[in-house]
């Protein structure tokens, strides 16, 4: 077995640095990076802004834990909060980690709301909510619970974007719902408009808290600060990470006071959880992506190449079958003939980074900060390596 534990089918790459949308492997090549480490360096590799931020923070502190107080910590917060529905926010580490703590709020707060019974979430087919016991159950994918069993009770599944299978799946243990505004792993799916007020309503009726794992597509990924901006809908329970360090490693909760009720002191912690440097990154990031300007341009970006794919689909119809997505977290099935997997590694022969994402997708996620030079090459190698495919 080799030392570093063999659960990831890793490329035949080694990077060794990185800067904007740019990889350099250990042998020298160059590659344009649309994986944006899975939508997480959203603001592209070695920002000036993020460098100098934790390089600052790194020389006066690192770690105290979160019996002080840590300005940096209060600070993002009250960011978060002035951006957001929210009116408080814990830290944590990772995006599986936020999502856990949401599901431990829904449930406080059916139970100090005077409905302990209320215990189970409703989530949706194909989803993804993180690799701990509780975020696999949620998202119920056979796949990756194979062999981890007996898989933890509490969860309840239909399918996304049927409002009606929601409505029906309701019970009276019902706590919550969580639902991705856009399905990333589970094939980079965007709902119908009127889907996430639909979950709304449902909640507002039966008494429930509506939770968004925004972990993927949040923080700018969408073109706006949060996906669920663009339906008007605001959750009451909402997990974030990914982005918000742009690869230093840090996850949010945010909540309404309402749904935060039972969160009093010792109900929940983390140890390194919002510490100095990761915060001093998280605020890097708000710098920036609050600039004026800033989501417009992604906006403008963002349109650009889902023009630009939208042709692809048109000029090779063998190949591809459908456009799904939205901003700069973008998918494109592949018909039947061809493996997006493929296609992903004949893409980094050429010098172009994508991913692949359920249901035969090929996924494209390039920084928030890539320009049209950016575009016009990733579409270039993905319009060369199409033109060449043997089906094609």
């Amino acid at each position: 077995m080799t030392p570093v534990m063999p659960t990831y089918a890793r490329w035949d790459l080694a990077v060794e640095r990185g800067e904007g949308c740019y990889l350099w492997s250990t042998d020298g090549r160059k590659f344009l990076d649309f994986t944006s480490g899975i939508a997480v360096t959203s603001l592209g590799h070695c920002h000036p802004r993020l460098i100098e931020a934790v390089t600052a923070q790194a020389r006066k502190l690192w770690h105290v834990s979160n019996l002080f107080q840590i300005p940096g910590q209060q600070r993002l917060a009250e960011r978060l909060v002035a951006q957001s529905f929210a009116d408080t926010v814990f830290f944590n580490n990772s995006g599986a980690e936020a999502v856990e703590l949401s599901i431990k709020v829904a449930r406080k707060y059916q139970s100090e709301t005077g409905h302990p019974e209320r215990h189970r979430i409703i989530g949706c087919q194909g989803s993804f909510h993180g690799r701990s016991f509780a975020t696999l159950a949620a998202a119920g994918a056979e796949g990756y619970l194979k062999g981890f069993g007996p898989v933890m009770d509490g969860f309840d599944h239909v399918a996304f974007n049927n409002l009606n299978e929601m409505r029906a799946a309701i019970s009276d243990q019902t706590a919550a719902i969580l639902v991705e505004p856009v399905q990333g792993e589970g094939g980079v799916r965007a709902p119908s408009p009127d889907y996430l007020k639909g979950l709304r309503d449902i909640c507002d009726e039966f008494g429930l808290l509506l939770v968004f794992d925004e972990v993927q597509c949040g923080m700018g990924r969408t073109g706006k600060l949060f996906a669920h901006e663009w339906a008007g809908v605001t959750p009451d329970v909402m997990a974030i990470a990914k982005a918000l360090g742009n690869g230093f490693p840090i996850g949010a909760c945010l909540a309404t006071e309402k749904a935060a009720v039972g969160m009093v002191a010792g109900s929940h912690g983390s140890t390194f959880g919002g510490n100095p440097l990761a915060v001093a990154a998280g605020n890097a990031v708000m710098d920036v992506m609050l600039e004026p300007g800033f989501f417009e341009r992604a906006q403008r970006i963002a349109r650009l190449l889902s023009g630009r794919l939208e042709a692809l689909l048109g000029t090779y119809p063998k190949l591809f079958a459908e456009l799904r997505g939205s901003g700069h977290l973008l998918g494109v099935r592949c018909q039947p003939g061809l493996t997006a997997g493929d296609f992903v590694a004949r893409l980094r022969a050429n010098g172009l980074l994508c991913l692949t994402a359920g249901e035969n997708v090929l996924r494209i996620l390039p920084p928030l900060v890539a320009g049209e030079a950016e575009i016009d090459e990733g579409m270039g190698i993905i319009e060369r390596v199409a033109r060449e495919w043997p089906a094609a």
